[in-house]
């Protein structure tokens, strides 16, 4: 029986309802069911009945609603000062631009959550520097896309995402299923800056860098040199575009992997703490870290 199960259980017993309770908790229902029918198994006793409408606790789960309640208070305090004697802590975590929104919406307020005592800072990098501050040591962590240079850099992988080629509507391309290399052979494509990681650039350029192309920084950009210059882009096929461009997918692409990513010589309790948030709460999507 650990402190998560617990609270958990707290939030379905105050909710009443398991699919609320999990939208509390930022997860989705079935894991959540199957962390409450482990601790009935643990605790060899029903702490609910479920009716159609909901759950109500029985007898035992009163019971163990009242000792979970001041059990995780009291470790709350504990936690507090800890805090306190170590002193103020600060987690610089990086993003490229179009995952800012991701970290800053929904990982920072989790993180901080279970960790109130930590200040946390966002750094964003464009898209010449996929490791989003890492080796240059401005952030402790960072959530990213693949495929890029890992050296020296742990990676989980929170989902896959398709790629697609970035078309105006009136592209005659753009009605298509899907699209190849070949299809687009002649068509300009847009650059990256010099000395950007080479298996980032050859993985998000579609073909042979041409000096008239525009060279660009951000998705932004890219999306901006695609509607006004009809230059060719790639970007995730979940990635909201402005109206008048089309995201057709890229059959010569594998999906792109967003990941968190740490270096390997850091990682401290906050990293693993950030890792393990971002794990949780892509959940239904996870793989192995590598």
């Amino acid at each position: 029986m650990d402190l998560r199960t617990l609270r958990y259980f707290i939030a379905v017993a105050e909710e009443r309802h398991v699919g609320r309770a999990a939208k509390r908790l930022h997860m989705t229902q079935p894991p959540l069911s199957r962390a409450i029918r482990q601790l009935e198994d643990e605790l060899g006793a029903a702490l609910f009945e479920r009716t159609p409408k909901g759950v109500t606790l029985t007898a035992a789960g009163t019971v163990l609603y009242e000792e979970a309640g001041a059990l995780l208070a009291h470790a709350d305090r504990i936690r507090g000062r800890v805090a306190a004697a170590a002193g103020s802590a600060v987690l610089a975590v990086g993003t490229l631009a179009d995952a800012a929104e991701q970290v800053g919406a929904r990982l920072v307020p989790l993180f901080r959550a279970r960790h109130p005592h930590v200040a946390v800072s966002i750094h964003e990098s464009d898209l010449s520097d996929p490791a989003a501050g890492l080796r240059s040591g401005r952030v402790d962590v960072a959530l990213t896309r693949t495929p890029f240079d890992t050296t020296g850099i742990g990676t989980h992988v929170l989902r896959s995402v398709p790629v697609g080629v970035v078309l105006r509507e009136d592209d005659p391309l753009a009605g298509r299923a899907s699209v190849s290399q070949a299809e687009l052979s002649g068509r300009r494509w847009v650059r990256l800056p010099a000395g950007t990681d080479p298996l980032w650039t050859a993985y998000w350029t579609g073909g042979a860098a041409e000096d008239s192309a525009p060279v660009v920084r951000t998705i932004q950009e890219c999306l901006q040199a695609a509607l006004w210059d009809r230059t060719l882009a790639l970007a995730p096929v979940d990635q909201p575009l402005p109206a008048g461009l089309v995201a057709i997918p890229f059959r010569d692409r594998k999906p792109s992997e967003l990941v968190v990513a740490w270096p390997k010589s850091g990682w401290s309790p906050l990293v693993r703490g950030f890792v393990q948030v971002a794990r949780t709460s892509w959940m239904p999507r996870l793989s192995t870290p590598r």
